[in-house]
């Protein structure tokens, strides 16, 4: 039983160790095909379909997207992914 517990005792450990080492990041993505007032609703319900994603605030005047989210849980792959499926090819803007 001792070693039952220990063996929990360090399983939360690992969990909380690599929770704690996921950090929240901001990028702001540059948007294409933005050319209604109805494509920064649809490009920000597929960034926010992203799981880890905590904002996405988008822009159609500016043609970005600024989304915040968790590194552990979302990537920028992920993020470009999300906007080309919905029809809005999307990259960092430099």
């Amino acid at each position: 039983m001792k070693k039952l517990s220990v063996m929990t005792a360090f399983a939360f450990a690992m969990l909380a160790c690599s929770n704690a080492s996921a950090m929240e990041r901001t990028v702001t993505l540059a948007i294409e095909n933005m050319y209604c007032a109805v494509c920064p609703q649809i490009v920000q319900a597929s960034l926010r379909a992203v799981p880890g994603v905590k904002r996405a605030i988008v822009s159609y005047k500016e043609k970005t997207a600024v989304v915040t989210y968790d590194d552990a849980s979302a990537d920028l792959r992920a993020l470009t992914a999300a906007t080309g499926n919905a029809g809005y090819p999307s990259a960092p803007k430099s």
